[in-house]
């Protein structure tokens, strides 16, 4: 003989358990959260080690893939001569126990004459399948597809 178990007073008492915490306003406690462990200490560690905001290996990684982008995509023919007023605006600034960041902003030079804000961030081992470091990048008032709106804001910590 097959019986079949109905799961409604199950589903009852635990809407009813769920009920009851939500009324009371009780909380999981501290042991729900989840531990913050600096990025530098886990199982597997960051080195904490980025480049600066003016090394010359993150300039030319934006100057690169701005030309592939804007002679590929977009067709423009612009390209980024060179870099000024660089200035580091964050570091860390997500928290200890994310990956580690370093965020700058500075002038970009293109050849049409023309001068923009660029904000990009230096990120550990996000570089080509997890080797070196990467760089997200944004050029103000080139961002067409709006991938960090408004203004290159979400490029910024």
């Amino acid at each position: 003989m097959v019986r079949q178990i109905s799961s409604l007073p199950f589903a009852l008492g635990f809407s009813t358990v769920c009920a009851a915490v939500l009324a009371t306003g009780a909380s999981l406690g501290p042991a729900a959260a989840r531990p913050l462990v600096p990025a530098e200490r886990r199982y597997i560690p960051y080195d904490d080690v980025l480049p600066a905001c003016d090394d010359p290996a993150v300039f030319e990684r934006i100057q690169g893939r701005f030309h592939d982008r804007e002679a590929e995509f977009w067709n423009t023919g612009l390209d980024i001569l060179g870099f000024g007023k660089v200035a580091e605006i964050g570091y860390k600034t997500n928290g200890l126990d994310y990956i580690p960041r370093r965020y700058c902003t500075a002038r970009a030079y293109l050849n049409d004459e023309k001068s923009h804000q660029v904000s990009y961030s230096i990120n550990e081992d996000l570089g080509i399948i997890g080797f070196g470091f990467g760089v997200e990048w944004c050029v103000d008032g080139l961002d067409r597809n709006d991938a960090y709106a408004p203004n290159c804001k979400m490029a910024r910590p």
